[in-house]
């Protein structure tokens, strides 16, 4: 008590650096959120425990002061200094504690690694204010949160592999007429546009050109050119796919066929 009388005088103001009254603490917010960022620090030192603590609380585990969780406590509890209302008569800390829970929340719809790590009972909010949130359920937001960003990932590949496709005067309605009608046939011009990728140069030439390296694929793969030319489409894009970053489309496109360039040794029947 007495270094703690020393040290308020010598500083010349009241630093609440051991507030434990409830009316003190906010009597120290309403200062802080008139422009002492002093007392801010002071404050955001001393409640660091009890910001661990409703980490901890909330992912059902002891929160190191290194972890990310720990640093978005600590944001959301500057920000519960901001955004508390003395005048509503609550609880500073039963505030605080919603807001830290809340961007915790948005936390783990962002980083699907807390779906093993969170029970669904962390997410069952109250407080000291009675506040009542709804209840998150951690799987299905971490699932939703995994489909929104595959849908992205997706689309922009479509938009990718579309104005590839154009270059060369193919449209995705192109691919659908020409796509092969029989599983050998497509598996055989699968391993035809896998080849290609595999050899720089023919697949520069048919970048450069915008066209298919008829004469020499005819020297590598055991088919026809007529093969080769009414698969021109589907080997077009196939080999682009195998080129570029598109994982959703070649796990939809080339699904479980074989990529192997024996597949291209392979006659298939085109169209029948």
């Amino acid at each position: 008590m007495i270094l703690l009388l020393i040290k308020r005088w010598f500083s010349g103001r009241d630093s609440l650096s051991q507030v434990t009254e409830r009316h003190d603490l906010e009597a120290a917010i309403e200062r802080i959120q008139a422009g002492d960022e002093v007392l801010r620090n002071d404050v955001i030192r001393q409640y660091q425990p009890f910001i661990a603590k409703t980490a901890g609380q909330f992912c059902k585990r002891y929160i190191q002061p290194d972890a990310d969780e720990f640093s978005i406590a600590l944001a959301a509890f500057n920000e519960a200094i901001n955004g508390f209302d003395v005048k509503a008569g609550r609880s500073f800390l039963g505030f605080a504690e919603g807001v830290i829970r809340r961007r915790l929340i948005d936390h783990v719809r962002r980083e699907q690694r807390f779906a093993v790590q969170i029970p669904q009972s962390a997410f069952e909010i109250e407080n000291d204010d009675d506040e009542h949130f709804d209840p998150i359920d951690a799987k299905e937001a971490v699932q939703r949160y995994e489909r929104d960003q595959a849908a992205d990932e997706r689309r922009l590949e479509i938009e990718t592999l579309s104005s590839q496709l154009a270059d060369f005067g193919i449209t995705f309605a192109d691919l659908v007429d020409s796509s092969p009608k029989h599983e050998d046939s497509r598996r055989m011009l699968i391993g035809i546009g896998a080849l290609l990728s595999r050899h720089p140069e023919l697949s520069a030439t048919m970048l450069a050109k915008k066209s298919l390296p008829l004469k020499e694929l005819t020297e590598l793969v055991d088919v026809s050119r007529k093969t080769l030319e009414r698969g021109r489409k589907y080997i077009i894009a196939v080999t682009l796919i195998y080129l570029g970053s598109f994982p959703h489309l070649k796990s939809f496109v080339l699904g479980g066929a074989n990529e192997d360039e024996n597949a291209s040794q392979q006659h298939g029947e085109w169209g029948a």
